[in-house]
């Protein structure tokens, strides 16, 4: 089965490796998130922006790319990176956790563990076994395809779509709309980072959640 989603997208840059994370670095001419030595008063002092790393001029010129493996490589802060979610999504009381690929995956799997619910993937076309659902959504410059299994959401499960970033928002929305179709009811959206100058919170028909955000 294969369904049709049409976003616009108002960012012409090409840069993260999901096109729907690409951003204009031209706004930002110095990386605005270097990693540092961790804060010695303990984890509610740790500062998340300290661990993620901005990585200029990658994939190609012209892009600021931030990385999310230094905080992932930081114990302790990826352990405050996990437990800010917890104390975010908990309160909705989910049935199962979506990561969208690839690095929501990261963000997903243990969140599930603390919440002791469920996970289960949103894949790019083609990477799902078995029976699969997608959905097709325009970009700027092209079109992109998303997939979940088709019995991956019993009927009324409530659900939290999850992911390291927030652009423009395209693959989020795209993501909700997916689950939907396929009998899930979507309570919530979070990512680690929001780049918030993007506007992709204003295609997001569903709360949304970020810890970390970049105003311009």
């Amino acid at each position: 089965m294969r369904l049709f989603y049409t976003i616009s997208r108002c960012v012409p840059a090409f840069g993260f490796d999901d096109p729907e994370r690409n951003f204009d670095a031209a706004q930002t001419a110095e990386p605005r998130a270097k990693t540092a030595e961790p804060r010695a008063n303990g984890d509610d002092d740790l500062n998340l922006k300290d661990h993620i790393r901005g990585v200029p001029d990658f994939p190609k010129p012209g892009i600021l790319f931030y990385d999310i493996s230094t905080l992932l490589a930081h114990p302790a802060a990826w352990k405050h990176c996990i437990a800010q979610l917890t104390d975010i999504v908990a309160p909705l009381k989910p049935d199962l956790l979506f990561g969208i690929d690839s690095r929501g995956f990261l963000v997903s799997a243990p969140l599930a563990l603390q919440l002791d619910c469920g996970f289960s993937m949103i894949r790019k076309q083609g990477k799902l076994p078995g029976e699969t659902v997608e959905l097709s959504y325009d970009l700027e410059y092209g079109q992109d395809t998303i997939a979940v299994q088709a019995d991956a959401v019993k009927p009324g499960q409530k659900i939290v779509i999850l992911d390291d970033l927030l652009a423009t928002g395209g693959t989020m929305a795209a993501s909700i709309d997916l689950v939907e179709r396929v009998g899930g009811t979507v309570v919530a959206c979070a990512c680690i980072i929001e780049l918030a100058f993007l506007k992709g919170r204003e295609k997001i028909n569903k709360p949304f959640h970020s810890l970390i955000s970049y105003d311009s």
